[in-house]
């Protein structure tokens, strides 16, 4: 009783303090745009903060506490550049509302997962902001963020940022980027990761040699104008001293032509590819397995002697077994991909990016693949040990 009178009095004193800057600065009116904006985000995120703060101190067992043997990596950044061990990690499409399916899956894998990542565009949009209090939720679960940053830059009000004009933002996009038209943005986005004084990996522009996905994409743009635009702003945050950013270049392989791409070693930490099987639900899919998504390309991502990481690890199920496909990626993998330091799985329920359908890549509820998985996961780090022990 005493636990529930003080989470009320905790939660009626945010949700009071919250009414009154609202009132304040609905009154302000369009004064309160620019540094306002950024206040009253940085409070409203204090609030959800303080709160979530109490919930957490509340779960039995604290999940960073069975994340301690992560702790000497999650905070040394020259650990996270040179890691000695295979870090696990998710996306999952609920993290907006929850973090419990996240947690869920912690338990039935037996092993919570250091990496947890999150999408967000560019643009004007109250979520396209740097997620501070999900990046926070993050850290203080034991873990560390993977940001996948996506600049789609028809989210932008042109008019109120002196951007002239144009039909088409996208089109030689990367080139406006390079140029300084975004600088506003991304300087925001660097104070707030200073802000946030943990390591973070920020995934910028995906799959940017892919022509049907992605506006960032050859279709828009040259490849020496997204190698400028990723160095532009990577040397934005270096010019605001931020240096708590794993940039993680992240191409599409089978587009063999990605490595007119590359920035530089300067200007990359961490390589990241997708490996996704849509097996037989699209007729130019079939039922790809994980050698044939990551294992014929790994000597060639390998040559840039970056550590390795599958940003978006999954399988549909029409067309084949999908728990012999995870059972089989896992199989012997620090022994066929030395270098391969990184796994994340795409636990996305709804995901509509591809088709016109929404596909459901989501294992939670998947109890042979979990089972397959927990099992290969088990065999997997004694390996990744073993190997680390030589």
């Amino acid at each position: 009783m005493k636990h529930t009178a003080k989470r009320f009095a905790l939660v009626s004193g945010a949700t009071f303090l919250g009414v009154v800057l609202v009132l304040v600065f609905s009154y302000i009116g369009n004064k309160s745009k620019g540094p306002l904006d950024s206040t009253l985000a940085i409070l409203g995120g204090k609030i959800t903060y303080v709160e979530h703060q109490w919930l957490l101190s509340q779960r039995k067992p604290i999940r960073s506490k069975k994340l301690k043997w992560f702790n000497k990596y999650r905070n040394n950044m020259y650990l996270l550049q040179n890691p000695d061990t295979i870090f696990m990690g998710v996306y999952d499409n609920n993290y907006r509302k929850s973090f419990d399916n996240i947690i869920k899956l912690d338990t039935v894998l037996h092993a919570p997962l250091p990496l947890i990542q999150v999408y967000t565009a560019w643009g004007d949009k109250e979520n396209e902001t740097f997620p501070m209090k999900y990046a926070q939720v993050i850290y203080d679960l034991g873990s560390l963020p993977l940001i996948t940053w996506e600049p789609w830059l028809n989210d932008f009000d042109r008019e109120a940022h002196g951007l002239a004009p144009v039909v088409n933002p996208n089109k030689h996009g990367m080139a406006a980027v390079a140029h300084g038209d975004y600088d506003f943005y991304i300087d925001e986005w660097a104070r707030q990761v200073k802000v946030f004084a943990h390591p973070v990996f920020i995934r910028l522009a995906h799959e940017m040699n892919d022509p049907y996905r992605y506006p960032w994409g050859p279709q828009n743009n040259k490849p020496d104008e997204f190698i400028a635009a990723w160095k532009h702003v990577v040397n934005r945050f270096r010019l605001l001293n931020v240096y708590n950013v794993l940039w993680v270049w992240s191409p599409q392989p089978s587009h063999l032509q990605y490595k007119a791409y590359y920035p530089g070693d300067e200007y990359v930490d961490w390589i990241g590819v997708g490996a996704l099987n849509y097996g037989e639900v699209a007729s130019w899919s079939h039922w790809w397995s994980f050698k044939e998504i990551f294992g014929n390309y790994y000597d060639r991502l390998d040559a840039f002697r970056k550590p390795l990481m599958i940003t978006e690890m999954g399988s549909l199920v029409v067309g084949g077994s999908r728990e012999k496909w995870f059972k089989d990626a896992f199989t012997d993998l620090p022994k066929k991909y030395p270098d391969l330091k990184a796994l994340l799985f795409f636990d996305n329920s709804s995901d509509n990016t591809t088709l016109n359908k929404s596909l459901d890549w989501s294992i939670i509820n998947d109890s042979l693949s979990l089972k397959a998985i927990r099992k290969a996961i088990k065999t997997t780090w004694k390996q990744d040990k073993m190997n680390n022990r030589k």
